[in-house]
């Protein structure tokens, strides 16, 4: 069985810029984008975090989704909330959780475009919250939602997180992926056989990983 993730969209970014001068209308509506895990890739990874005092930026975070809002370039937040499945805390923490977060980025003068959140855990979910669903990394379905409502196109973006699950997530939609050595990245060693398609790098930081990929030479330079 499969189900949409949840989605809390955003009001629409006037001050973003960018756009395609391509002649094909349906074409030009799609752009890149750039996915990011929450914790331990945008916040600092704290066991089941549920309170909205204890969200705290990483470093470079809140400038590196202002530089993107500044080209024009949609953010999407997409995480596995499975604390919500196993009972841990209700649901209705997430939008508390991400009030918080909007107000710490705020003062950086960023904006995150879409959050997308999975709620379900396929072994230890209770109710109806145990579910084999279609949105939960490293399936696809919290980008593919996003990438729908945001006009991206997938095979032009970056996923990035802290966990193999993020990275294979992005592959999955088409996307290339970074790991960043926050959170649980610290302690993962990729191998050829963990190394999924199109993956740009691993990375100290968020801000390094979207630095190397706005810059890179696939679709040429982005900035």
């Amino acid at each position: 069985m499969t189900c949409a993730a949840r989605q809390e969209p955003r009001p629409p970014n006037l001050e973003h810029g960018g756009g395609s001068t391509l002649s094909n209308p349906v074409i030009a509506a799609l752009r890149p984008g750039v996915f990011l895990d929450r914790d331990g890739t945008v916040i600092e990874e704290k066991h089941y975090l549920c309170q909205p005092d204890d969200v705290e930026l990483l470093p470079t975070a809140g400038d590196t989704i202002a530089r993107l809002n500044q080209l024009g370039i949609p953010v999407a937040i997409v995480t596995n909330q499975a604390g919500i499945a196993r009972g841990y805390f209700p649901e209705s923490r997430i939008p508390e959780v991400h009030a918080r977060l909007d107000e710490l980025l705020a003062e950086h003068g960023a904006v995150i475009d879409r959050y997308e959140y999975c709620p379900h855990h396929p072994v230890e979910g209770i109710g109806s919250y145990k579910i084999d669903c279609g949105c939960r990394k490293p399936k696809p379905g919290m980008l593919t939602s996003a990438a729908t409502e945001l006009k991206i196109d997938l095979t032009r973006s970056l996923m990035i997180g802290d966990r193999l699950g993020d990275i294979e997530a992005g592959a999955a939609a088409g996307c290339e992926s970074a790991l960043v050595r926050t959170g649980y990245g610290a302690s993962i060693t990729l191998s050829g056989e963990t190394t999924p398609p199109r993956f740009l790098g691993v990375f100290a930081t968020v801000g390094e990983a979207v630095e190397a990929w706005l810059h890179s030479e696939e679709d040429g330079p982005r900035a």
